[in-house]
């Protein structure tokens, strides 16, 4: 990386570019604990390898991580195909791992292809991730959250608000969730499903939090501050690979042209991302683009990625 001083430079930069496109999105408001999020709200964080950390903006304000939550339940599945012979096949043969190229709580596709979601970014394919950790976590719930809680380095908790709010807003993803049912790709009860999925999409983080909580997939699945091995290289590097290809629902392909790192974005406006062996990244900026990411976010990812020649390659 570069010094301190020149890498802070940029961030200020970055920071002056992307904060007026947030005008031109729209904060979420299907859920209705979202509707009210400050628009005005921004925040960048990188965290390196050896915990040095470059920020500007909100980054210690909390908001729930929503659909950021789908990169730590696959993590947890995937911990799962490293322990117990015959949840890989398990996995990949109820969930795929191409692109959508629709939205990300699309009914239309999961019926076509018979109950087997496209890939675990999407709803219908967290939901079964949320299925198969049922099965296999004593308690997945607990799980979710002591993953987390040891990649941020500290406690966290569940937006309650947001947790009641979206409990009564699950009309398409009951459908979803039923659709997957019926098709026999659903082994637990469908409010148990559920119940897992909205928990993991209320834990609230900081953008500072989330930066920490990345780099152990840039780090070939080692968490950096403990030396403790979160999954092999070869299922982080897979990890990786999914977000880069599926992790900002049908904008991934403009992603991977104009970003060029593996990310994964929520409906809160947050996008976390990472640069293999260099850093953990977030962004958090609430409104959105028509394709459920942060629209200043993924304008401040592309000028920081241009400006410090950050790539996969």
């Amino acid at each position: 990386m570069r010094d301190d001083v020149e890498i802070t430079e940029v961030l200020a930069e970055v920071a002056d570019i992307a904060r007026p496109q947030a005008s031109d999105g729209r904060v979420a408001d299907y859920i209705p604990a979202l509707a009210s999020a400050d628009p005005g709200r921004f925040g960048l964080a990188l965290t390196e390898m050896d915990g040095t950390e470059h920020t500007i903006g909100d980054v210690d304000e909390p908001f729930p991580i929503q659909s950021i939550s789908k990169v730590f339940s696959l993590v947890l599945a995937m911990q799962k195909v490293d322990r117990a012979e015959g949840v890989a096949e398990e996995l990949w043969s109820r969930v795929g791992r191409e692109p959508s190229g629709d939205p990300f709580n699309s009914l239309v596709q999961l019926e076509k292809e018979r109950g087997i979601p496209r890939n675990p970014m999407i709803n219908a394919g967290a939901l079964v991730i949320d299925d198969i950790l049922i099965t296999h976590c004593e308690d997945a719930k607990r799980s979710t959250l002591d993953l987390l809680e040891t990649l941020a380095g500290e406690p966290l908790e569940i937006d309650q608000e947001v947790y009641d709010s979206e409990q009564g807003a699950l009309h398409r993803n009951l459908a979803m969730a039923n659709l997957l049912k019926d098709f026999g790709n659903l082994h637990h009860a469908v409010d148990a499903v559920l119940d897992n999925y909205v928990h993991a999409c209320a834990v609230s983080m900081t953008t500072r939090q989330l930066a920490r909580a990345m780099r152990f997939l840039a780090n070939g699945g080692v968490e950096p501050a403990t030396g403790e091995p979160i999954l092999s290289p070869e299922l982080a590097k897979r990890v990786a690979a999914i977000m880069l290809t599926c992790g900002t629902y049908d904008a991934a392909g403009e992603f991977a042209f104009n970003v060029g790192l593996p990310c994964k974005s929520g409906v809160a406006g947050g996008i976390v991302g990472i640069v293999p062996r260099r850093l953990g990244l977030c962004v958090w900026s609430p409104p959105l683009d028509p394709s459920g990411n942060s629209l200043a976010g993924r304008v401040a990812l592309h000028e920081l990625a241009e400006r410090l020649d950050l790539s996969i390659v």
